[in-house]
């Protein structure tokens, strides 16, 4: 069976859905954790990954009859794969070698449940600059290095054990029985020389000024506290035996977190601490330990980490000295085109696929007089496309041919695509799984609800001999053999569903159309068991794909559970496990935190006494295991790893640049000015194509556009398919996650398609007799002809472009020809189109009774 993406008629309600997704969404909150990096697209060219070494010491005595310490010493060398032009909540891979091994290593090394395991590598973001001719208050110091909880900044112990007054290093005013601030600066219910406890405090001072003693909870900063809305991003990391390790650090701007502060006009360092132990004053002090737990070893919870070696001891003078530091540049806030723009923003609307890249494209455009202020607005494919035709956009970015497009242009604007990422934890050793591979049979059993999750959706007729989850069904395991789990261990319900979209997207169409090119995942879904006996649900046997809405079919209530909450909130159960939210940023940000969609849990309200049901739990390190549907781009820049998709049988592709490139050598532009079309069926004969490789294009009128308009949709075109296809982290540069579009290579035929439609766009001249094929159409003429290198455009026609504010009506016809010329800005960055539209009210009100229509016509029409 073959089938082509082709065409998809639009809802006749498209534009109204607009305004729904506009409307609707929350964002999502919980807590980031580890992840390893993965081989994405890497699309910049300079490399802006950071080195240093350092030889870490530390001096101690190892018996109590020794007269001279011994001096204990590691070369220890640090690297940081990012640290200029940061976003908000980007995820730094940081690697290091030489560091002392870590023992009794916790189960999850984030904030204070990290900090009791011994030679951990503490990570932290501090506020200013690790330069001693720096003044005093621009200065890193442990007291403006940012941890979320008490236990990380506060110690007590007896006068006589407290260990950190022994501290070799530490300034004398520290080896008190209050230390680490002035009890003068102590607030009245601070505990202090009590009986014969000793106490340490490492104060906070936040950005604005304001001290936060740190001596109990109350005495923290607003964003600091153990289950926070924001929860710990320093990490006290592994060391294998080998002395190299990893970890995924994730940065925060005063977006984020007021009180630390960083910002492009803040300066922030990333401080690497690996923790070598306390110094010791003397041969007799307890300090002189050197660990409980051999190296690489899990702590069993029966032994406390040594105190002397452990984390918890990061600030203490020994400790800090040994402190490695890489400066980190942050770009500006995104608000910084609602701001500092030039005129008012002239709004595209289309693909999250572009999303990321118009954080660095937007400010090259508002800040710059010579352009106009464009503004990137995520939308549903068909949705904008409506909105374009209907004349209330300019453009709409799209990403396959749409219907009713007599007189429309598609010009390629950015190569990307879907991945499917995971937070997977090997069972054997809690550490995030490195390397998953998934294929089209196990996305279907994923997307049709087949799984039951846990007891009450394994209690679902037709699926109650199917496993409960990914992480048990043979299939999985077959691929993946080492994360197959130990005898009795229930999978996480998280397992039973990939976190996908509620809402309509060329992204859904596009896998679905994976799915439906693969012949056993169409078995499956026709009701033919796999090889070893699992069964689709009923509910979606025989379900139409592709689709660019997927439908929640299954209405099964369940009964006689026992449960009073399930009998209290009576609704059917596996779409529940399912979940889908409306944008492909929350799934990103919901697999950032490790925190499921699942909305089964429990929860009594204690004043009315009813139950209800409401979202699952954050997943411990150790404990993770969950899939989501997420943009590439999305995943450079968040640091999620993503799955491995059989493209031809046997065949197990990741998202590279080489991948991506033998993905569109395979495409065809049947029409001049059309898309070109990326056959998923053609995938499958490749063993080197990612399937999951697609374009986005500006949609345009080629006549019937107001000139105005026209001239900036041109300008769009110019600049975004020369300029913005720089690689680089900065003002408008393409970032990670993207294959440039090239005047030469596999890209060529996207890049010469481009100006064809930025030359149809500016002369807005309708054709006299219908178009004729492109002369360079089909096979020979696609990414893989030969059709030999194509230059950049030296003159073409152009256009007036009129700030954002000018009126749209018709201007005088140009004076003169030749590219459009564009100025210098400086380095900025921006958020992906913020801001509301005008009809933003009408679509809240209309909001709930389009899904229900959009669902209706969209999610359950398809081609088999």
């Amino acid at each position: 069976m073959t089938i082509s993406l082709r065409r998809r008629p639009r809802a006749a309600l498209a534009v109204l859905g607009a305004l729904a997704v506009i409307a609707g969404g929350l964002a999502l909150t919980a807590p980031a954790t580890e992840a390893v990096p993965t081989p994405l697209p890497r699309a910049s060219s300079t490399d802006d990954s950071v080195s240093t070494t350092k030889t870490v010491t530390r001096d101690y005595y190892p018996s109590t009859s020794s007269t001279e310490p011994v001096t204990s010493s590691n070369k220890v060398t640090v690297k940081v794969d990012r640290h200029t032009d940061l976003q908000s909540r980007e995820r730094l891979a940081v690697s290091w070698s030489g560091a002392h091994p870590t023992g009794g290593r916790a189960g999850n090394p984030y904030g204070e449940k990290g900090i009791d395991q011994e030679y951990p590598v503490a990570i932290f973001e501090c506020r200013g600059v690790d330069d001693p001719d720096a003044p005093a208050a621009d200065r890193i110091s442990p007291d403006t290095c940012w941890t979320n909880t008490i236990q990380e900044r506060s110690q007590s112990d007896d006068a006589d054990r407290s260990i950190w007054r022994d501290d070799r290093y530490a300034d004398p005013a520290d080896t008190g029985q209050v230390s680490g601030v002035d009890e003068d600066d102590l607030p009245d219910s601070c505990p202090t020389r009590q009986d014969s406890t000793a106490y340490h405090y490492t104060p906070f001072r936040a950005a604005n000024g304001t001290f936060y003693a740190a001596c109990d909870a109350e005495h923290l900063p607003p964003e600091a506290a153990v289950g926070s809305v924001d929860p710990p991003n320093e990490v006290f990391a592994y060391t294998g035996v080998d002395g190299k390790g990893t970890a995924q650090f994730e940065v925060r701007t005063k977006s984020e977190n007021e009180s630390l502060g960083c910002s492009d006009k803040v300066a922030c360092t990333l401080v690497v601490v690996p923790i070598m132990g306390l110094s010791c004053v003397d041969a007799t002090a307890s300090c002189n330990k050197t660990g409980a737990y051999p190296p690489g070893s899990r702590n069993d919870g029966t032994t406390g980490a040594q105190q002397a070696v452990s984390g918890s001891l990061w600030w203490s003078a020994s400790n800090w000295r040994n402190r490695i530091s890489i400066p980190l540049d942050f770009a500006l806030p995104p608000n910084t085109c609602t701001l500092l723009g030039q005129g008012a923003p002239v709004p595209f609307y289309g693909s999250e696929l572009l999303s990321q890249a118009a954080l660095q494209w937007s400010p090259a455009y508002c800040l710059n007089k010579s352009r106009f202020n464009w503004q990137s607005n995520a939308m549903p494919d068909e949705a904008a496309f409506g909105l374009m035709t209907a004349g209330t956009a300019a453009a709409a970015e799209v990403t396959e041919r749409q219907d009713a497009d007599t007189g429309v242009g598609y010009a390629p604007t950015a190569v990307s695509g879907f991945g499917i990422a995971y937070s997977v934890d090997d069972p054997s050793t809690g550490l995030q799984y490195g390397s998953l591979k998934l294929n089209a049979r196990l996305l279907a059993k994923l997307l049709t609800e087949s799984y039951g999750g846990d007891a009450v959706g394994a209690k679902r007729p037709g699926i109650q001999d199917n496993p409960w989850g990914l992480q048990t069904d043979p299939e999985f395991i077959k691929l993946n053999p080492d994360l197959e789990l130990a005898f009795g261990r229930t999978p996480s319900v998280a397992g039973a569903a990939l976190l996908a979209l509620s809402t309509g997207s060329g992204v859904i169409d596009q896998l679905t159309s994976y799915i439906a090119h693969d012949a056993d995942a169409m078995a499956f879904i026709d009701g033919k068991a796999d090889p070893w006996g699992m069964k689709v649900n009923p509910a979606y046997k025989k379900v139409a794909v592709p689709v660019s809405t997927w439908p929640l079919l299954d209405t099964w209530v369940p009964s006689n559970t026992g449960s009073e909450c399930l009998d209290q909130n009576k609704a059917p159960y596996l779409p529940k496990v399912a979940a889908p939210v409306s944008s492909l940023r929350l799934i990103a940000q919901a697999m950032l935190f490790n925190w499921p969609n699942v909305q089964t849990s429990c929860e009594k309200d204690v004043t009315t006494g009813l139950w209800k049901l409401g979202r699952i739990g954050v997943q411990e390190v150790g404990q993770r295991f969950m899939l989501g549907l997420v943009t590439l781009g999305d995943a450079a820049r968040y640091g999620l790893p993503v799955a491995a998709l059989q493209a031809k049988k046997g065949s197990y592709v990741e998202p590279t640049d080489k991948s991506m490139s033998a993905a569109l050598k395979l495409s065809k532009q049947s029409t001049k000015l059309k898309p070109f079309e990326l056959d998923q069926a053609d995938i499958r004969t490749s063993p080197i194509a990612y399937p999951g490789t697609m374009v986005v294009y500006t949609a345009a009128k080629t006549y019937g556009l107001d000139q105005a308009s026209a001239g900036r949709v041109a300008q769009f075109i110019q600049v975004s398919s020369t300029e913005g296809q720089t690689a680089g982290r900065g003002n408008g540069k393409l970032p990670d996650g993207y294959l440039p579009i090239a005047a030469t290579g596999a890209t060529a035929p996207l890049y010469r398609s481009a100006q064809e439609v930025r030359t149809a766009v500016l002369a807005q001249k309708k054709p006299s007799t219908p178009a004729s094929p492109s002369p360079t159409d089909g096979a020979s003429a696609g990414p893989g002809g030969s059709g030999g290198p194509i230059e950049p455009p030296s003159t073409l026609p152009t256009a007036p472009v009129p700030s954002a504010s000018t009126s749209a009506s018709p201007t005088a016809p140009p004076t003169s020809t030749g590219p459009i010329t564009t100025a210098d800005t400086a380095r900025v960055s921006s958020s992906m189109g913020g801001g509301l539209l005008p009809f933003l009210l009408v679509g809240a009100v209309l909001a709930g009774v389009v899904a229900v229509v959009t669902r209706l016509m969209l999610g359950l029409r398809g081609v088999r």
